[in-house]
C-alpha cells in the first residue's frame, strides 16, 4: 500500500509563484508516489480572518482553480474542504482533552499566527480562543487521515514534531498503537522572493500570481530590484548582488542560458530593463499552460465545485473510519 500524505492551505485568495514554487510543484510530484489529501483549511482561515468572511467562498475556489490549473489531479489525490469533513472538529475535541496547555503556548506557528492577531486594531494583547486551539486542529488535520507524512518546509517542522507528540500522547493514554507518528517530508522546491526582494505574499503587493495575465506579469517584473550598484546599462553588473531579478533567473532560466547572462551582465552588455523584459517573457512562458486551464476553470466553475464535492465525500470516509475508532477507544457512548 502507499503511505498516506496530507497537507493543506488556507484560502487566501488567488495563489501566487512562491505557492507554486514552493509547494504546489512538489505536491504535483507526491501524487504519483503517495496517497495524497489535499486540504484547502478554510476554518483555520477564522483564526485571524474571522471578521472577513465576505469573500471566503470565492477564495476557496481560487485555490482550488490554482491547485488543479498546476496539475494537482482530483483522480489521483482527494481534494477537499475543511469544513465540508465535520469529522475534524470532533476529533479536535478529543484531542485537546489530552494536549498540556504548555505545548501549544511553545508552538512556533501559533507564535506566529498570535502576532499577527495581536496588530489587529482594538485586539490589543488578547488571542482568541480559536487561535490558541490552532496547533490542536492542525494535528486534527493530520490525525483524521492517519497520514505517515507531512510535506513541509524546514521552518514547519516544529509543527510536525508537535503533532506526533500528540499521536504518541493519545495511543498511551488510552493503550493503543492505533494512530502513527506522521513524519516531517521536507520539500526541495525553489523558493522564490516577492518583486521587493522581501518574502512573496499578497499582503505586501509585491506578488506574481499564478493567475497573471502576461501582461500584468510583464509590468510587475520590471518593478523588481535588480543590482543596485548599476547606474548606466554599459556599467560592469553583479548578478550575485541583483537582489531579485537575477535570482528569478536561475528558477526560470536554463544552466547555460542562466551563464550567459551572467557573464553579459559582468561585461557590462546587458541592460537591466532588457534583462526584466527577457526574465518576464520566460517566466509567461513557464505559466502559459497553467493559465489556460486556469481560465478553463474560471468559465467552470461548477467543475470546480464538482471536485470539491466529490472530493470532500470521499474524505469523509475516510475520516469517519478514524472516528469510529476513535469513539471506540475513548469509550464514548
Amino acid at each position: 500500500m502507499k503511505q498516506r500524505i496530507m497537507s493543506g492551505m488556507r484560502p487566501t485568495g488567488k495563489l501566487h509563484l512562491g505557492h507554486y514554487l514552493g509547494v504546489i510543484d512538489n505536491w504535483v510530484k507526491l501524487q504519483d508516489d503517495y496517497e495524497c489529501f489535499y486540504q484547502v483549511a478554510d476554518w483555520h482561515a477564522l483564526t485571524t480572518k474571522y471578521d472577513k468572511t465576505e469573500n471566503l467562498k470565492q477564495d476557496v475556489l481560487d485555490v482550488v482553480m490554482d491547485w488543479l490549473a498546476c496539475g494537482i489531479d482530483p483522480e489521483k489525490s482527494t481534494i477537499y474542504v475543511q469544513s465540508l469533513v465535520p469529522e475534524t472538529a470532533e476529533l479536535h475535541i478529543y484531542l485537546s482533552m489530552i494536549t498540556p496547555q504548555n505545548w501549544v503556548e511553545r508552538d512556533p506557528t501559533l507564535k506566529d499566527m498570535a502576532k499577527i492577531l495581536k496588530t489587529k486594531e482594538g485586539m490589543g494583547t488578547q488571542v482568541n480562543y480559536g487561535l490558541m486551539g490552532y496547533p490542536v486542529l492542525m494535528t486534527a488535520d493530520i490525525m483524521l487521515f492517519n497520514a505517515d507524512l507531512v510535506p513541509v518546509g524546514i521552518d514547519q517542522v516544529a509543527h510536525v514534531e508537535l503533532s506526533r507528540d500528540i499521536a504518541r500522547r493519545f495511543n498511551n493514554v488510552y493503550h493503543t498503537d492505533f494512530f502513527k507518528e506522521p513524519q516531517p517530508k521536507l520539500n526541495n522546491c525553489s523558493l522564490i522572493c516577492g518583486l521587493d526582494g522581501n518574502k512573496m505574499g499578497k499582503s505586501f503587493n509585491n506578488d506574481i500570481k499564478i493567475s497573471d495575465t502576461e501582461e500584468v506579469t510583464a509590468k510587475k517584473v520590471m518593478t523588481a530590484i535588480t543590482d543596485r550598484s548599476r547606474l548606466r546599462k554599459d556599467d560592469l553588473g553583479h548578478p550575485d548582488e541583483c537582489e531579485v531579478a537575477f535570482k528569478y533567473w536561475k528558477i526560470f532560466g536554463e544552466a547555460k542560458e542562466i551563464e550567459t547572462i551572467r557573464c553579459e551582465c559582468e561585461k557590462g552588455l546587458r541592460g537591466c530593463a532588457d534583462c526584466k523584459r527577457q526574465l518576464a517573457a520566460k517566466i509567461n512562458q513557464r505559466m502559459a499552460e497553467i493559465r489556460e486551464k486556469r481560465k478553463y476553470y474560471e468559465e467552470h466553475p461548477e467543475v470546480v465545485e464538482k471536485i470539491i464535492k466529490e472530493g470532500s465525500e470521499r474524505a469523509r470516509i475516510e475520516a469517519q473510519k478514524t472516528l469510529n475508532k476513535v469513539r471506540e477507544l475513548v469509550r464514548m457512548y
